[in-house]
């Protein structure tokens, strides 16, 4: 995700500093970068869009004057990667700076007041609102913070946040909500940062900011309130051990791990997309003759679950297709009334794109699921909504794939409420269903890291393992099969559960490791048959089921039980387990599960 720090010195030039901490903040994933800094009783700002080396050759960041300001790399949320949409972000008279991660779900209603109030807009993220807002209550005669947390009150969504002002110019405010936020402190300088990395190497000592919680530095000290009630809070010093390789990774080994972890935080920002956006393309998928999805690779696989999504409670049939094959097998007899669904992480995908551009030569309507803005996908597209998981620097998607379906998920819902399809009690509890989310995962979480990582050592030396599923739960096989094969060069098979029985069967002998995918669904029942077919014939069976299941558990080798939840959002939760046993593995046989052999993150070739 998007990266901040702020520092302030009791001597010294801060901009070195700043311009340090962002290159420690660039294994996050960015697309632009800025330095604002208080000098003389002024704002002095250097931002633009591109890599921080190429910036400062530009600007040189390091002669911004001052000892106090705050920095920022962007990874485009809204409003396309520019100069002018890079942060820090003004008010509109110049005396106020900011820079924020995270998602501002009401900032299109905030903006309109904000222009009925004659405040100017330079941008078009959604940022810029809170600079006008702290602009809006310190005319009322409030200090900085008082503003801050007056603006933050009215906000919807999720932020991290750093202030400067040439009114209060020794003086750096902050909040959090949702998106990481950090205090780190010594004897000559303090900072705040969305990531140790950025400050490690000048103090080792850091307080981790909750939920709902503002404050502001000093020079000399720092002081931390709640935002709800302004009652000041004592927080708990932490005294670092990390390396700075460490701290990039948040101290895990591996960013595939990392990222892993991160997932209830990326589905809750997925769960942030934007409403307009997600009923236009709502409002297009109605209206098509033929809905085809089109990816590749993780991607793929989760428009093979959306599939199942869109026909399960909007009966609309759509076709998953691998962009590759798409023009070969489509390309002649789609047109005007086709809609294609474009899924690509990067947005780059040449598969994805060449279809594409194939089928905006026949007229059909073209919408995306994305990651990132101003990518070529979102160019073409008549409509796109984000993702909002941030980079990915692990090359296997892990973290992608849970946003894409939870966006997709979104989609569905709403194209059953506008056919008509769902009972309104049915739509409320999966709109239920769907707030839980972030907390199902990090439960999900909780209980597979363990039992995966001491299954890996025993299946390390497997000659190959095979998938099976039913229904959506299929998909979540693909998946799976996907994951553990690009991390541990495992050879894998996934397949439909009922479909095993035609052919792929006679693979199986004594001890072969069959994983079942088997949720407590209308599908269930079917599947404890074809766990009978494999064991009837040696096969060892792995099960991952809903907690509780004694039935399968007891006609199983090995269990693992998970929350129950929503058949149709069932991958996001059984995937989970097997994106740790991908990772296990690799580690098991030696291989680095960053970088597995051959692959790279974004396939831009044909």
């Amino acid at each position: 995700m998007c990266g901040i720090i702020g520092c302030v010195l009791k001597a010294g030039s801060v901009a070195p500093i700043l311009h340090k901490g962002l290159k420690r903040l660039e294994y996050r994933g960015y697309d632009s970068a800025g330095i604002a800094t208080v000098y003389n009783g002024a704002i002095y700002l250097k931002k633009d869009s591109g890599k921080i080396n190429e910036i400062h050759a530009r600007l040189n960041l390091d002669n911004l004057p001052g000892s106090i300001g705050i920095a920022h790399t962007r990874w485009a949320t809204h409003g396309a990667p520019s100069q002018v949409n890079a942060h820090p972000h003004l008010d509109c008279d110049e005396r106020i700076a900011i820079v924020h991660n995270g998602v501002i779900e009401n900032f299109l209603e905030l903006k309109e007041e904000l222009m009925d109030r004659r405040h100017t807009f330079r941008s078009k993220t959604d940022t810029e609102v809170i600079a006008h807002l702290i602009e809006e209550n310190l005319k009322s005669g409030k200090n900085l913070l008082e503003a801050t947390i007056a603006a933050v009150r009215r906000l919807k969504g999720s932020y991290a946040l750093a202030v400067i002002s040439s009114l209060e110019p020794d003086k750096i405010v902050f909040a959090r909500n949702e998106s990481p936020l950090i205090i780190g402190f010594s004897d000559s300088a303090n900072f705040v940062a969305s990531d140790v990395a950025a400050f490690i190497e000048h103090t080792r000592k850091a307080v981790f900011l909750d939920n709902g919680e503002a404050g502001y530095m000093t020079p000399s000290e720092f002081r931390i309130f709640r935002i709800d009630s302004g009652v000041e809070v004592e927080k708990r010093v932490i005294e670092l051990t990390w390396t700075v390789e460490e701290a990039e990774k948040s101290g895990y080994p591996h960013f595939t791990l990392k990222e892993i972890y991160e997932q209830p935080h990326t589905i809750s920002e997925a769960l942030k997309a934007q409403e307009k956006y997600l009923d236009l393309l709502t409002e297009f998928l109605d209206r098509g003759r033929e809905v085809f999805l089109l990816a590749a690779g993780t991607s793929h696989n989760a428009c093979v679950a959306a599939s199942y999504m869109f026909s399960k409670i909007a009966r609309l049939n759509t076709i998953p297709v691998i962009a590759s094959e798409f023009i070969e097998n489509y390309g002649r007899s789609i047109g005007i009334d086709s809609i294609i669904l474009a899924v690509s992480q990067s947005g780059e995908t040449a598969d994805v794109l060449t279809a594409v551009e194939n089928a905006r030569m026949t007229a059909a309507t073209i919408l995306a699921v994305t990651n990132v803005v101003g990518s070529t996908l979102t160019r073409v597209s008549r409509a796109y909504v984000l993702q909002n998981s941030g980079p990915e620097i692990g090359v296997a998607a892990t973290k992608t794939f849970t946003a894409q379906l939870t966006v997709l998920a979104q989609l569905a819902l709403r194209l059953a409420r506008r056919r008509g399809k769902l009972a309104q009690y049915e739509i409320d509890e999966l709109r239920e269903e769907l707030r839980k989310l972030p907390e199902l995962v990090e439960k999900t979480l909780m209980i597979s890291d363990k039992p995966m990582r001491e299954l890996a050592k025993g299946l390390a030396n497997a000659r190959s393992i095979f998938f099976l599923g039913r229904g959506i739960s299929y998909a979540t096989a693909l998946e799976a099969r996907l994951k553990v094969m690009e991390l541990s060069y495992i050879p894998c098979i996934a397949y439909p559960a009922g479909e095993s029985k035609h052919g792929p069967i006679s693979v199986i002998e004594n001890g072969y490791p069959v994983f079942f995918i088997a949720p407590y669904d209308p599908t269930r029942k079917h599947v404890l048959g074809n766990i009978m077919e494999m064991k009837a014939r040696g096969a060892k069976i792995y099960c991952v089921g809903t907690e509780g299941d004694n039935e399968l558990r007891e006609n199983s080798d090995w269990w693992l039980g998970l929350p129950k939840v929503h058949e149709i959002l069932s991958p996001i939760i059984y995937v989970i387990p097997f994106q740790f046993l991908a990772y296990y593995l690799a580690l098991e046989r030696g291989f680095d599960p960053d970088k597995p052999r051959n692959l790279a993150k974004s396939v831009t070739v044909l």
